[in-house]
C-alpha cells in the first residue's frame, strides 16, 4: 500500500498554507487525497470526479481553487 506523503503549499488569504497531503487508498487504488495543514486548522479531501478534482470533505472556510491547486502539486511531485 502506498504511504506516500506530499509537502503541499496552498494559497491562503493571509499567506501560504503549508501542510501534508496523503493518498486515500481503497481496494489498492488511490481514490482521493487528504490535506492537513501543519497547524491542523485546515483539512481538505479531494477526489477525481468526471475528470475534475472536487472537494468532498474538509474544514470551512475554504477556497474553491484549492482542489485544483492540491491536485496540481501532487501530480507535479508524482512526475519528479
Amino acid at each position: 500500500m502506498n504511504e506516500q506523503a506530499y509537502d503541499v503549499i496552498l494559497t491562503g488569504s493571509d499567506g501560504p498554507v503549508e501542510g501534508i497531503a496523503r493518498p486515500i487508498v481503497i481496494d489498492g487504488y488511490t481514490q482521493a487525497y487528504e490535506f492537513i495543514s501543519v497547524d491542523e486548522t485546515i483539512t481538505l479531501v479531494v477526489a477525481l470526479s468526471n475528470g475534475q478534482w472536487v472537494r468532498i470533505a474538509g474544514s470551512d472556510p475554504y477556497f474553491t481553487g484549492w482542489a485544483d491547486e492540491l491536485a496540481e502539486q501532487i501530480t507535479k511531485q508524482n512526475t519528479l
